[in-house]
């Protein structure tokens, strides 16, 4: 059983000291993000990641973390498909699930307003069960474009809902317990940001669900899109100014290629997030500002829990 511990216990590390989970999110979603996440946690540059198993490049990715059991990979419960013409589809045939063109929601507030928790909840164990028969072990759980948190509508059963299957499973889930308005995410108010922290820790607490302290949500906007250099120095100063304690934040790296081109007319921002976990400067900077980079297995070793993947 994984036991839930609040950060301020935490085992063999200073709970008066800023930790890092950068996870590369949508790994599995094409061969432009396989091939710069494998790069990176080849290169020792990358301690997170979580695979988008309703994908088409899922099944490399899976693949990879079998032959690969020293880094840390989770599932990225997908329940949206954003893209104008790349698109896919669940696991499951729930009904509520599918947009009119029969794929899955392209918004996050889609899924809230339309999919219904007998839906959603056959397709996250569909999505964790597919990741075991293909013979992973994941590392931890988390959810891809936040559909399941209740951010947008206020539905706050989905994130209770996603919490209990975690804790059946046994697996860490991003959300987080505490909260700050240093990083409360751009369009939700405080007081439901301040909600579902309080809802989160009890509900973590009731299903035995390790849960980050805080969760930083990226916010691009075009004034970062000047340079490189202007992205990386900007989010610097984000990733720097955190509360101590256990904050996660997540990157969506890939490499530069055609196929990434012709799914989002934004591939520059994924390029930029590829350069940014292996430019050392980067490294360099956290260190110099004594923010330490980990994955969610120190997370689960902090919180006594028992590590599965």
């Amino acid at each position: 059983m994984v036991y839930y511990i609040d950060s301020k216990e935490i085992r063999g590390f200073s709970f008066m000291a800023k930790y890092l989970i950068v996870n590369a999110d949508d790994y599995g979603m094409c061969t432009a993000a396989n091939e710069a996440v494998e790069e990176l946690f080849l290169g020792g540059w990358l301690k997170s990641a979580t695979v988008m198993i309703p994908c088409p490049a899922a099944k490399h990715a899976v693949d990879f973390s079998i032959a690969h059991p020293e880094y840390p990979i989770g599932v990225h419960l997908t329940m949206t498909s954003e893209w104008g013409k790349y698109r896919w589809k669940p696991l499951t045939d729930g009904e509520t699930l599918l947009d009119e063109e029969g794929f899955m929601w392209h918004e996050s507030d889609q899924v809230e307003k339309n999919a219904s928790y007998e839906d959603l909840e056959r397709e996250i164990r569909a999505q964790i069960d597919q990741a075991h028969a293909w013979g992973m072990k994941p590392s931890h759980v988390d959810n891809h474009m936040g559909s399941l948190y209740g951010h947008y509508t206020g539905r706050l059963g989905l994130a209770k809902m996603t919490l209990r299957i975690c804790g059946e499973y046994g697996y860490a889930y991003r959300l987080y317990i505490k909260h700050d308005k240093r990083i409360c995410p751009n369009g939700t108010p405080y007081p439901l940001y301040a909600a579902v922290t309080l809802l989160s820790k009890k509900w973590g607490k009731k299903y035995n669900t390790i849960i980050p302290d805080y969760l930083l949500f990226p916010d691009w906007n075009d004034t970062m899109r000047v340079s490189y250099e202007t992205y990386r120095d900007m989010i610097l100063k984000t990733w720097t100014n955190i509360p101590d304690g256990v904050t996660e934040t997540f990157v969506h790296p890939s490499v530069e290629n055609d196929e990434l081109k012709s799914i989002t007319s934004r591939w520059q921002d994924r390029v930029w997030e590829y350069q940014l976990m292996k430019d050392p400067y980067v490294h360099k900077y956290l260190k110099d500002h004594k923010v330490t980079l980990i994955s969610y297995r120190e997370l689960i070793e902090m919180r006594g829990g028992t590590v599965k993947g």
